[in-house]
């Protein structure tokens, strides 16, 4: 008999090789139903796999993020299957399971698969569904493993393969296809009642762009057809909401070709929105003692050699640039923390000068391949709401309180009321990845865990989600239609400033190492917005959108009272502007109503005689007549409403 231990801490004994299905057959019949996955001791795996020993478990549904993992991963084997049989000779690459369903990169040859196709694709997936084939899991030496694959020419799968230890090589097999995988897996193909192909688009294999560029076929599946239904309609729902589609319709942002990939050009509008997010966050940072600094767009390399950046990084995402100066070399910096590690080091510090906490809007550079560009959430240059914290290690969990303190009010300031939290710890088992000693990992790592506890924040703990020199702590905020984005990080740090040798005289008179919190609440300004965008539909609240209202004459009699209107409201510090076009009245309310302009004010003969306005706000309609005066102190008292609880504390 073995003992199985539930997450409850409850024990049961069962005979040796009993499986999590039995277990969960044990428990009940329903359970037994909708058991997807379990993991034993610390790996998830199959619900088949048999349990010889004394262990611990947990049993996953499809509600829980491991389950739909087991279920996607298959669900990417189920489309290699579909793919082998509708293109024959067909390579395969990878095809994990990804945080939205999954995807599979594939080598078709001279074939060219298209949107076109996806629906003769689908049609044979569910075809094969239809068969129910059992997914089985074998052990398979190098040596066999390398024959396996060598007789059908699957040049991909063997360059995994060399990568591989010889005893650690497993495959799985359903009908006549076979993969390369470490699963997990659900048991069986039926279990897949709904299956959709999202994309298709281009990946290098590997990620090099020296490599052959392959197919990459993105996809979903559900247990039952409902959830496939309700997905599509979130989908076209995001659709809507994309922040590309309503940031060009808005003119807000744009990319130009001449300019180059990934670099966002900011329009009037969209500057004066980021802007005003700058502000807010710049009006709260100046109550938590936070002091402005600006550096420069590039650094000598030897900064960033010191930083660990170059080594980490590596040579390809940092050519240096050559000055006229025979050995000088810089580059485009991908941080802002060396800079500000050189703004500490300018002048002898005290133990009385800390905590030292300087902030910058500081725009850094990164390459990202094309194909992970996508609108403002993966750009090549991007700014970050950086700060640097300096302080002694008593002063650390203090500071890291403040700043998730700051995170808050952002968040609720802009109604992100869903979000979650994550510690990120390195990876016990590849220590290589990481800069640093065990000590200082450990110091800072509990103080994130600590701090956590502190503010009664549920953080879920990753390992091996670590930045390269220090643990963090990530927020994912849900949006209006439940997606998840991760925007603020705050990093603790105790590897800069040894690199640096960066100092401060204790009261002791002896010299000590200072700690280094690293903090973006917004993480960076083109991402934020995007979620921003998508969060709202385009519908800012009143005190950040661009335009806070639009006056609308009747016709182009009224045009002259109109600008009076807008002039008015300009020195009220309101944002106005006109639509004067030759339009009839319902045509301008319809337009401006797409462009999300808050408030509408109508004139026309009776407004012009009574020095009034007649007032629609968006999604309210018609609030009656108002003067000028009785609507500026509207707006602003609007303003005030929204921002005051987070501004004059």
């Amino acid at each position: 008999m073995i003992k199985i231990t539930f997450p409850d801490g409850s024990v049961r004994e069962y005979e040796s090789g009993v499986n999590g299905f039995q277990i969960a057959e044990s428990i009940s019949s329903r359970l037994a139903q909708d058991v997807i996955a379990v993991q034993v001791n610390d790996e998830v795996t199959e619900i088949n796999r048999p349990i010889t020993e004394d262990a611990t478990i947990k049993l996953f549904k499809w509600d829980d993020a491991e389950g739909k993992h087991a279920f996607w991963h298959t669900s990417a084997h189920l489309m290699a299957e579909a793919l082998q049989e509708l293109y024959p000779g067909i390579q395969f690459g990878i095809g994990p399971a990804i945080e939205s369903g999954f995807y599979y990169d594939v080598d078709p040859g001279t074939a060219v698969i298209k949107e076109g196709d996806f629906a003769a694709i689908e049609a044979k997936v569910m075809e094969i569904v239809a068969r129910k084939e059992q997914v089985i899991r074998e052990e398979i030496s190098k040596a066999d493993a390398l024959a396996m694959f060598g007789a059908k020419n699957e040049t991909y799968k063997l360059e995994l393969i060399n990568d591989l230890e010889d005893g650690k090589i497993t495959i799985y097999r359903q009908g006549n296809f076979v993969d390369l995988c470490k699963g997990p897996h659900i048991t069986n193909i039926g279990m897949i009642k709904a299956f959709k192909i999202t994309a298709v688009a281009g990946a290098y294999w590997r990620g090099d762009q020296t490599r052959k560029q392959l197919t990459r076929l993105y996809g979903i599946s559900f247990p039952k057809k409902k959830m496939l239904d309700e997905y599509l309609e979130l989908m076209e729902e995001a659709k809507k909401r994309d922040h590309r589609k309503i940031g060009k319709e808005l003119e807000l942002f744009t990319f130009s070709e001449p300019v180059g990939k990934g670099l966002p050009l900011w329009l009037p509008k969209g500057t004066a929105l980021r802007l005003r997010l700058e502000d807010f966050l710049k009006q709260i940072q100046k109550r938590f003692g936070y002091q402005q600094v600006m550096t420069p767009h590039i650094g000598q390399k030897e900064l960033w050699v010191t930083s660990g950046h170059y080594a980490k990084y590596g040579q390809d995402s940092f050519q240096p640039i050559n000055t006229p100066e025979e050995g000088e070399e810089y580059l485009l910096k991908p941080m802002n923390c060396p800079h500000h590690c050189e703004i500490y080091k300018f002048k002898p510090r005290s133990y009385k000068d800390l905590p030292l906490r300087f902030a910058e809007f500081g725009t850094v550079y990164r390459y990202e391949q094309s194909g992970e560009l996508h609108g403002l959430t993966r750009v090549r240059s991007f700014t970050q709401d950086d700060a640097h914290i300096f302080c002694r290690p008593d002063q650390l969990k203090e500071e890291f309180l403040k700043v998730m303190d700051i995170i808050f009010i952002i968040f609720n300031a802009l109604d992100f009321k869903n979000f979650e939290a994550q510690i990120s710890l390195r990876d016990p088992e590849n220590k290589t990845k990481y800069i640093g000693s065990d000590d200082v990992w450990e110091k800072a790592e509990t103080a994130i865990i600590e701090a956590c506890q502190a503010k009664g924040l549920n953080a879920r703990v990753e390992l091996g989600e670590a930045a390269f020199y220090g643990p963090k702590l990530d927020f994912m905020v849900k949006d209006a239609i439940g997606r998840r984005w991760q925007l603020g990080t705050i990093q603790v740090d105790y590897n800069l400033p040894e690199r640096f040798d960066l100092e401060y005289v204790g009261d002791d008179n002896q010299k000590h190492r200072p700690v280094m919190i690293h903090r973006a609440p917004f993480g960076s300004m083109e991402r934020f917005v995007a979620v921003l965008i998508e969060h709202t539909g385009g519908k800012f609240p009143l005190w950040l959108t661009p335009d806070q209202v639009v006056v609308l004459p009747i016709s182009e009699k009224y045009t002259d009272y109109a600008n009076e209107v807008a002039r008015a409201l300009e020195l009220a510090d309101v944002r106005v502007t006109i639509d004067d076009r030759n339009e009839k009245i319902g045509r301008k309310i319809r337009d401006n109503e797409l462009k999300r302009i808050p408030y509408m004010l109508i004139v026309g003969e009776k407004e012009q005689e009574t020095k009034t306005l007649s007032v629609r706000r968006q999604g309210a309609g018609d609030l009656g007549a108002m003067s000028v005066e009785e609507f500026a102190k509207l707006i602003n008292d609007e303003v005030y409403d929204q921002t005051s609880k987070y501004l004059n504390k």
